[in-house]
């Protein structure tokens, strides 16, 4: 959905040379021109606009004084650094330019029709006026000469068996004798010149030739291969045309054919065969087509034609057609109508070899033209929903619009058409933000026609509907109307005979205000005129553009952008300097565009396609290039972009990784869209996506997340760009737009835990306009499915940098829990009865499930009498509870509200035997409360509320209750249910005692059991953990005699000793059994020396200190010393073994290092000798 957009155009008019042009050819390298005249070959630069070099052939004597020369070919050879020229006589000449020496390589007696090199310059081949084809060398050697019409087929001649003949088919009303009639072959066109056309393929192994057939009199194609044998011949074609190219790419030969009512360009395939063909928009003998000509890269077939004398004094025009397909569908993408008399008449035009897009013009009154192309696409640049989001592509005089908003529909079809009286060459839309729907368009013959948005007083002929009508079918849309017509009034009239294309870029930037650039014919400079609307012209049908004003600039502008919003105006000129034109102020001034740091911007490329868009808070100028370099400013940020489009604030790329990228500019710099655009990065998903080979962006639809792509067979693919889907929905939720927030999230599989977590306290505080806003049961229970305890804009959606919005409204709570408490009080308040499903998700989506609440409003549905509208009845309510909750589960939780019309009502809903649940609940039926209670807990495993309500049956269930706590390990929740001076309390003490006992808890079970009353138990205990303290507290209450409590004490003072508490021991001996001597040893053992001379001298025995404490003191500084020794040596022997170790290592690394420097010299020897100073970086090979 593309359009060839004139990008700059070069005019050299009035060549001072002799005769008329009759050819011309490139130099490529020079970037001149040679043209061919009657008197000989002449040079011009059209840059500089000088004719360089002039070679007379007159004076050589190469072509005749009286004129009637003529020049049929003109070939740069670059390996000879020459010219090859033949004429019409049969001379070939090769002339160097720079010395200006001629010399006749050869020539032919008979004359020279057609002279042909191969796309390679290895071969040469001639058609001479003998109807003969030579081959030559380059070296101009003769290969082989072949006559130029040919019996045979060729070598690639169809077998066929003889199924299949025309003889054996079923011909219809015709009759039988149709299948016998012989085929009439119609003569050549009236118009044809009869002189053979040959053409190249682009890897030069074939070439084609179009020759009239002396026997029929009709045009035949006959294909050639590089070594000069004949390979097919064309099927019999009638009204086949003279002119002939092949695609380079390899595929097509392109031809014209006269039929009875039209005229066609049609294509031939290798083989002779026709393959496809499109309908020029001529009437039959109206034009007749001159030439065809492919571009380098095969998209653009240039048709040139030129009116037939139909009635005297006519105005004959020549044509300049281009053409390119796409989807099987081939488009007029410009008309370029020059006259046929006087200086503007073509002689000869070519496409560029090197440039794809540049088409070179000869004109007759040696008027020179060149025209660069390149591809744009014709979008709306409206942001708001006002923005129908159109798209127009040129057709020939017809204009089709796609509005994307409302539809997408594949090219070539399209919602409606415009219908103009002449070709369209360009279409622009409004720059207004409020009127971007409005279109202008720019035709052939310099009229501009405004299509306006709007109620129409009547229907408008001009606009057609395309693939959205039809019979039955309601159109919704809102097709423009032709507002008015204007006609551009130009200061010199013959300009615009002489050069169709005078304006270009045309640009609507004010209501009534356009914007368009011409070029200088003379001099290297541009001026931008504004067209404005005659004021006499108001209400004419027929209105008129005058150029109120004009401003000339330095140097060829080559594009203009206009930024909608700031109004701001970028020219890009020739050599790369971006200006700003400032069309709103008095003085019309340019200025340089300067970048944040207040320096011109220049682009180091010519863009194709320039951009204004805000970057970082600053307006920057985007450009890419046709080598797919794009620039923001004077800065390279990719080079392999294909296409790019600015929406809001998002740019949008698409990359030969076949990737499409999204980044937000709000706050973006240079460097982190580099960074973004490297290969190296890798991206997370929000911004990137793949997408399909060759894609390239076509329109994004404002306010929308339609991204919409077109393949490189042409055709559209919508995508819905992560990034745009996501800052769409924040802009919803930001607006409490939870509706359509929330259908987008649920068509594009967004998780809808987004809504709270981009603001939960926004939400929470509007959760009821946010279930009025949906106003849907089953859409609410899908936002409570999807519910989870994560954060979903710390991990999926990660918001922009700048994002200000809570993340967490209470760090407490549980988010699920919040939400369904909070959406289910609003329910409530809103109509518990429309409701009622939604509420019980609301309980059943909780942490913890609330299904005795949910079981319990269901049993309430079921008992309640009067129907209320819009209620649901309990078996809905059952039945919808059953897709969430397991059904045994759920009968489980029945169960467990000892209610019984429940629990039957679930059972039925359940695979269960009623053999089964009946007899269990009838058993329970007969039970007394408690104990049924009790029997249905255990059942559910239930122990706690088993245990509680058992402990209401009385005295006589007792042991069945301890066994239960037993089996269980209940005690402490049992503990709670008796008072503590009961004996059932003590039992259950007595049992949790001895089942701590089991699991090695001594001191807890002690203090159990002391709290029971069973001391000597709780004295067992104590013993075990040694605990003298409480041990010694328990034997007091046990009133022990004074020897057993010196044997306790003794008991005690041994486990203490095993357990190193020597103080502790010598404290019971002491005190408990009155032995302090051995007191006194068991201090000396746990090296306790001052509390043993403490005992010593309370109890007045010296002697004690001779007989065992110095012995115990000397005994234990033999120890210490003999320790110190032995660290000593184990310490000496370890530096030893260090010192030896880092010795050997630093002899390891001076070696190596060495053997480093010797290598290093042997490398570096030459290198060296010439350096006036080398400095070594030692790098160390050992790491410590």
């Amino acid at each position: 959905m593309r359009n060839l957009k004139l990008f700059r155009s070069l005019e050299f008019r009035d060549i001072q040379a002799p005769g008329k042009p009759q050819c011309f050819s490139l130099r490529t390298e020079q970037d001149t021109v040679l043209i061919g005249s009657e008197h000989g070959l002449i040079e011009v630069d059209p840059v500089v606009r000088e004719v360089k070099n002039e070679i007379p052939l007159v004076a050589e004597g190469f072509l005749p004084e009286d004129g009637s020369g003529c020049i049929v070919g003109i070939q740069e050879l670059l390996d000879h650094e020459s010219v090859c020229v033949a004429t019409a006589s049969g001379d070939v000449l090769l002339c160097n330019l720079n010395t200006h020496q001629l010399e006749c390589v050869g020539s032919v007696a008979s004359g020279i029709s057609v002279m042909s090199w191969s796309p390679d310059q290895e071969l040469v081949l001639l058609a001479t006026g003998q109807q003969t084809l030579i081959m030559m060398t380059k070296e101009f050697e003769p290969i082989m000469e072949q006559q130029i019409h040919q019996d045979d087929f060729g070598e690639s001649k169809f077998i066929t068996v003889g199924w299949g003949r025309k003889e054996t088919q079923f011909h219809g009303s015709e009759g039988r004798q149709a299948a016998f009639q012989m085929q009439m072959h119609e003569s050549a066109l009236p118009w044809d010149d009869h002189r053979p056309q040959v053409t190249w393929r682009g890897d030069g192994q074939f070439f084609a030739v179009s020759v009239v057939c002396p026997e029929t009199g009709a045009r035949k194609v006959r294909v050639w291969s590089r070594e000069f044998a004949l390979q097919s011949t064309s099927e019999p074609v009638a009204g086949l045309g003279p002119a002939l190219a092949w695609k380079p790419s390899g595929s097509l030969i392109a031809s014209t054919q006269d039929k009875p009512n039209q005229q066609d360009v049609v294509f031939f395939e290798k083989n002779g065969l026709l393959h496809g063909h499109f309908t020029l928009p001529f009437f039959k003998d109206e034009v007749k087509v001159n030439d065809l000509l492919w571009n380098a890269d095969s998209t653009v077939l240039a048709v040139w034609l030129e009116d037939l004398q139909r009635e005297e004094n006519s105005t004959l025009k020549t044509y300049v057609q281009l053409w390119t397909v796409g989807n099987y569908h081939w488009y007029l993408k410009q008309s370029l109508p020059f006259s046929t008399c006087g200086k503007s008449k073509i002689v000869s035009l070519m496409w560029d070899p090197v440039t794809p897009y540049r088409l070179h013009v000869l004109c007759q009154g040696w008027h020179y033209l060149c025209y660069d192309w390149h591809w744009t696409t014709d979008r709306s640049s409206g942001e708001n929903l006002s923005d129908m989001a159109n798209v127009a592509v040129v057709d020939g005089n017809r204009v089709l619009v796609t509005v994307f908003r409302q539809s997408v529909v594949p090219p070539p079809m399209c919602t409606y058409r415009l219908l103009l009286p002449h070709p369209v060459n360009q279409v622009v839309f409004s720059a207004h933000p409020k009127k971007s729907n409005d279109l202008a368009v720019l035709d052939a013959s310099n009229q501009i026609s405004v299509y306006k948005c709007g109620d129409s007083p009547s229907i408008d002929s001009t606009v057609k509907l395309g693939a959205v009508g039809g019979n039955g079918f309601k159109i919704s849309l809102r097709t423009p109307h032709l507002d008015k017509s204007y006609k551009i009034q130009f200061e010199n009239s013959e300009d615009e005979e002489v050069n169709p294309l005078k304006l270009g870029l045309l640009t609507w930037v004010q209501e009534d205000v356009f914007l368009a650039v011409s070029h200088s014919q003379s001099t290297p400079q541009s001026v931008i005129h504004h067209l404005t609307v005659a004021p006499s012209a108001m209400d004419d049908e027929q209105g008129q553009l005058n150029i109120s004003s004009s401003v000339t600039v330095d140097g060829v502008i080559i594009s203009l952008c206009c930024n909608s919003k700031t109004k701001s105006v970028a020219l890009q000129v020739a050599g790369g300097q971006i200006l700003k034109y400032l069309w709103e102020s008095p003085s019309l001034a340019v200025e340089p565009w300067k970048n944040p740091g207040g320096f011109p911007v220049r682009f180091p490329y010519p863009c194709t396609q320039t951009e204004l868009a805000m970057v970082g808070g600053e307006e920057c100028v985007l450009g890419l290039t046709d080598r797919c370099r794009f620039f923001i400013n004077d800065t390279e940020v990719a080079s392999n972009i294909t296409s790019f489009a600015v929406y809001d604030e998002f740019l949008l790329l698409t990359t030969y990784s076949h990737t499409c990228q999204c980044f937000c500019l709000r706050d973006a710099s240079l460097k982190t869209l580099q960074a973004g655009l490297s290969s190296s990065h890798v991206s997370n998903g929000e911004s990137l996506r793949k997408v399909e080979r060759g894609s390239r962006i076509v329109t994004v639809v404002p306010q929308d997340t339609k991204l919409i792509l077109q393949m490189p067979r042409g055709n559209l693919e919508v995508v819905h760009h992560r990034a745009l889907v996501l800052a769409q929905i924040r802009k919803w939720l930001d607006k409490l737009m939870f509706k359509e927030a929330f259908e987008c999230m649920r068509k594009l599989r967004i998780n809808l835990n987004l809504i709270h977590d981009h603001n939960p306290k926004v939400f929470l505080e509007n959760v009821e306009t946010f279930i009025r806003q949906i106003d849907s049961v089953n859409h609410i229970n899908l936002f409570f499915t999807e519910l989870k305890e994560e954060d979903v804009t710390k991990t999926m959606y990660p918001p922009p940098v700048t994002s200000t919005v809570q993340l967490s409204s209470d760090p407490d709570g549980k988010k699920v829990d919040l939400i369904c408490d909070a959406m289910r009080a609003a329910m409530e308040n809103i109509n518990p009865h429309k409701y009622c499903l939604s509420i019980l998700t609301s309980h059943v989506k909780k942490t913890t499930p609330e299904l005795e609440i949910v079981l319990q409003k269901v049993h309430e549905l079921q008992g309640s009498a009067a129907p209320v509208p819009d209620a649901v009845s309990a078996e809905e309510a059952l039945k919808y509870l059953l897709l969430f909750v397991d059904v045994n589960e759920l009968y489980d939780h029945s169960l467990g509200t000892y209610n019984f019309d429940l629990v039957l009502m679930v059972a039925e809903k359940s695979q269960k035997d009623p053999k089964e649940y009946l007899p269990f609940l009838n058993t329970l039926k007969k039970m007394e409360t408690n104990y049924q209670r009790f029997t249905i807990d255990k059942y559910l495993k239930r122990y706690e509320k088993a245990i509680g309500h058992l402990s209401k049956c009385g005295p006589e269930y007792f042991p069945e209750c301890l066994n239960l706590i037993k089996d269980k390990n209940l005690y402490n929740e049992a503990l709670k249910l008796y008072p503590p001076n009961s004996q059932q309390y003590k039992d259950i003490s007595i049992a949790y005692g001895e089942h701590l006992l089991q699991e090695h808890l001594c001191e807890p079970a002690g203090l159990v059991f002391a709290r029971a009353g069973a001391h000597e138990k709780a004295l067992s205990a104590f013993l075990a953990c040694g605990s003298w303290q409480q041990a010694l507290c328990v034997a007091a209450q046990l009133h022990l005699t004074k020897d057993q409590l010196a044997g306790l004490g003794r008991t005690l003072a041994g486990k203490l000793a095993e357990q190193r508490k020597h103080g502790d021991a010598a404290t019971v001996l002491e005190q408990y059994a009155q032995d302090y001597e051995e007191a006194v040893l068991l201090l000396l053992e746990g090296a306790a020396w001052e509390e043993a001379l403490r005992l010593v001298h309370k109890y007045n025995r010296p002697d004690i200190i001779e007989t065992n404490v110095k012995p115990s003191i000397l005994e234990a500084q033999k120890n210490y010393m003999a320790f110190l020794d032995s660290q000593t040596a184990t310490f000496s022997r370890h530096k030893a073994r260090l010192l030896v170790v880092r010795e050997l290592k630093e002899q390891a690394q001076q070696v190596h290092l060495g053997d480093h420097l010797r290598i290093g010299a042997k490398r570096n020897g030459r290198s060296t000798a010439s350096r006036k100073g080398v400095h070594w970086r030692i790098w160390p090979f050992w790491r410590h």
